[in-house]
């Protein structure tokens, strides 16, 4: 069976362990209707993407 020749530092370690976090999703605010969406995502309110009608629009409730 194979066995580390070294143990592995805290530095390494760490440097490893760097990229783990998560981070919080990104969310921009709509031009049009001013709501928080996903960026490259369609605006699930208004159903538009890059200015263009996608969807239907949700109606209000």
């Amino acid at each position: 069976m194979a066995v580390p020749r070294k143990k592995v530092s805290p530095m390494k370690r760490g440097q490893r362990r760097a990229h783990d976090a998560l981070s919080a999703p990104a969310y921009v605010e709509d031009k049009d209707s001013g709501e928080l969406r996903r960026p490259h995502h369609i605006d699930l309110k208004t159903g538009k993407y890059r200015g263009r009608q996608i969807l239907a629009p949700k109606a209000d409730v």
